[in-house]
């Protein structure tokens, strides 16, 4: 695989079928192997630390940009059930089976998709859940860089729109999380998230899961978006469910505290497989 100054993410352009290209970052390694799925707006770049940490402990990782998202092509149409697909055939070119699938924000949905649908070995879902999915405020703020707000995001002001979901903890890590996962200016992002507003996985799968896999919650106690309380809801949903909360932690606190988030998962795998 290519790599540009020795980093391990920056991936290949993967061909999955027609017109539909994703940027993937791969290391063969230990198995179960971990994907991780990024939420809205994101890109591959949000797990960094996470598939590092993985990576130097020698374990298989993936991760890669969701269609419409940072380097990969978009969809004519988005939906989960493409997402979930394209998702299968990705591990198919990898040879990747019965994987730890690791879900951010709107990823989770996603990440919840897939494995009812196929064999995992554990879920870690981070601050995202499978019903009410949008605070108030992020349909309108959404519709506004849609609309072109995205092109004022060098103001300041504009800019802590976005900023508000990480807690006020400032270090090099969430400065590279900025960094690496600036405000998109192309359309595609915005249209993506419009799949998960009114999203409700237990409407469509009153079953849940078809299998009993050990899963992990991980919630910040400064993400007004996916609270405490609906954390407790979510691994509570679960027979083999836990849940671990970091009372200072913001939405993005797989880059606010990334040790603590590398090393619970760590432990979780560790106690679970």
């Amino acid at each position: 695989m290519n790599q540009t100054n020795n980093d391990f993410l920056q991936g290949e352009s993967v061909s999955l079928r027609r017109r539909v290209n994703l940027q993937a970052s791969y290391h063969a390694g230990v198995t179960p192997g971990l994907v991780f799925l990024h939420g809205g707006l994101g890109n591959r770049f949000n797990w960094r630390s996470q598939y590092e940490f993985f990576l130097h402990q020698g374990r298989e990782v993936l991760t890669y940009d969701l269609a419409g998202h940072g380097q990969s092509s978009p969809y004519n149409g988005y939906s989960l059930g493409r997402h979930r697909r394209d998702l299968t055939r990705l591990l198919q070119k990898y040879q990747i089976k019965s994987p730890v699938i690791c879900c951010h924000s709107y990823g989770v949905p996603l990440g919840l998709e897939w494995a009812r649908r196929n064999r995992a070995s554990a879920l870690i879902l981070v601050a995202g859940g499978t019903h009410d999915l949008a605070p108030w405020w992020e349909i309108p703020l959404i519709k506004f860089l849609a609309w072109g707000g995205r092109y004022l995001y060098h103001l300041p002001g504009v800019q802590l729109l976005t900023n508000r979901i990480s807690s006020d903890r400032t270090h090099q890590k969430i400065e590279q999380f900025f960094a690496e996962s600036s405000l998109p200016i192309e359309p595609h992002p915005y249209e993506a998230l419009e799949i998960f507003w009114g999203y409700n996985f237990w409407q469509h799968h009153p079953a849940g899961l078809n299998q009993k896999i050990p899963v992990l919650v991980i919630t910040g106690g400064k993400d007004s978006s996916f609270t405490q309380a609906m954390g407790d809801e979510l691994a509570n949903s679960f027979p083999l469910g836990q849940h671990f909360h970091l009372p200072q932690a913001g939405h993005l606190l797989i880059a606010e505290y990334p040790e603590v988030v590398s090393n619970a998962i760590a432990d979780f795998l560790n106690q679970s497989l």
